[in-house]
């Protein structure tokens, strides 16, 4: 292997280099981006009856946040679930925008990585060539022999080049399909949390009884919040048609 880096002249010391940084990128991206690791299938339907009867401790949340990037989408909804159906959609997508940010981490390396080993390697080509020219113009006449070492360096610095930009773009395709794909399951998610917190009017999502003294009642929170000002009116004008009903 040694020999075979020294043929290819100083240009395949930086081919060796960004292989070594693309398959510690692909072992690290592969384990990291999991179904299980990112957005555990079923995840928030499996809290749906605890969020409808308010028995979601705070503890829970704190767990649910630190389980997966979707646990921590959708521990962001909950939390800021007080403030109406319009804040705790704005607080879900600044949230989704850092967690997507973060499953891309490495990936512009790895494209970047895909993209200049080739012409890392089509330079040493060019070096191999030139160096294979010159030794001829030096030397005054045309042995083939003396062509040997620039061919060798041009032809192995081609052939590096390609093997470390196939399988980095590779990668970097399906590691960038598998985050889209990701998105989208984490925007599905949140928005069956949107509907079973705002879609009908039920308990507080997170048990006050279990919560610290210093964290403000979630049932007064909805109270104040649009989805509590959009309840009220109706109670409001049935009390009032029960009133008129009775004089």
């Amino acid at each position: 292997m040694w020999e075979l880096i020294k043929a290819g002249g100083w240009l395949m010391f930086p081919l060796v280099i960004c292989s070594i940084a693309a398959l510690a990128i692909m072992i690290e991206r592969g384990i990291r981006l999991q179904q299980k690791k990112v957005a555990p299938s079923g995840l928030v339907q499996s809290l749906a009856a605890k969020l409808h009867q308010g028995r979601l401790t705070p503890q829970e949340v704190t767990e649910l946040q630190m389980s997966s990037p979707l646990g921590d989408l959708l521990a962001t909804g909950i939390q800021y679930s007080g403030g109406g159906l319009e804040y705790m959609t704005l607080q879900m997508q600044n949230r989704a925008s850092t967690l997507i940010h973060r499953l891309e981490k490495h990936l512009n390396l790895l494209g970047t990585i895909g993209n200049i080993a080739p012409l890392l390697g089509l330079l040493g080509t060019v070096l191999g060539i030139i160096e294979s020219f010159l030794a001829v113009n030096v030397g005054g006449n045309t042995d083939p022999a003396m062509l040997a070492s620039g061919i060798s360096q041009a032809l192995m610095s081609t052939a590096a080049g390609m093997i470390v930009a196939i399988p980095s773009l590779i990668a970097y395709r399906h590691y960038q399909r598998k985050v889209a794909d990701f998105a989208v399951e984490m925007e599905e998610q949140a928005g069956i949390l949107l509907h079973i917190i705002h879609g009908a009017h039920h308990s507080p999502v997170i048990d006050d009884l279990h919560a610290p003294t210093d964290i403000p009642h979630t049932s007064s929170i909805i109270s104040n919040s649009v989805f509590g000002q959009k309840t009220a009116p109706s109670a409001t004008l049935s009390s009032s048609s029960a009133k008129q009903s009775q004089s």
